[in-house]
């Protein structure tokens, strides 16, 4: 569970961080938030999580458009079944294409566009009652890590935005996210990035 665990919060962090990269906007504004809430003389801690909200909107964001696992672990019908028009066959092996639910022009305006502003007075979760955003799946085969995973991956982003300013080894707008897909979804090309002693005087 730890070795799954690893590889898919790094994954999330790292496209986020991508995401954030090119919209210098939502980074400006996830700072902005970091700054007021947190300040510039202590560290991040799991208890500020809940009081930055924009924050959670970018990794909601970026699980959306990135989830860490496409297609979730497969189930097999245990019956016939009809399922919206669509016949099941017993004993048929079924994938939940959640990369793909993530970026449906149905349930999500501008679907490819990284807009956590969506989030922001949304009462949508990725615990498994919104089946628009699934990363970690639903019902009684959720993820068990979730827990973990959400404040891990919201700790580890917090920190490196609130301590370091960045700087990205090519244009920010043009930064590549050609996905790698397995398992997991990873970058094609890992994201390069370099850390600077943050300026607080320029948020």
């Amino acid at each position: 569970m730890f070795m799954a665990g690893s590889e898919t919060t790094s994954s999330t962090i790292e496209w986020a961080m991508t995401e954030l990269s090119r919209s210098p906007e939502s980074m400006r504004k996830a700072k902005q938030e970091l700054n007021q809430v947190i300040g510039p003389n202590r560290v991040v801690e799991e208890s500020d999580i809940d009081d930055l909200p924009y924050l959670q909107a970018v990794v909601k964001e970026s699980m959306r458009l990135h989830p860490a696992v496409p297609l979730l672990i497969p189930r097999n019908a245990i019956e016939d079944t009809n399922f919206m028009g669509y016949v099941i066959p017993k004993d048929t092996q079924i994938f939940v294409n959640v990369w793909g639910i993530g970026r449906d022009p149905g349930s999500w305006d501008e679907p490819l566009c990284f807009k956590p502003e969506r989030f922001i007075g949304s009462n949508i979760e990725y615990k498994g009652q919104n089946f628009e955003l699934l990363p970690f799946g639903s019902g009684r085969r959720i993820c068990v890590g979730i827990s973990l995973a959400h404040r891990v991956v919201h700790l580890a982003l917090a920190s490196l935005l609130h301590t370091f300013d960045w700087d990205f080894d090519s244009d920010q707008a043009n930064l590549d996210t050609s996905e790698r897909v397995g398992i997991t979804l990873r970058k094609l090309i890992p994201l390069q990035a370099i850390p600077r002693k943050r300026n607080r005087g320029n948020d």
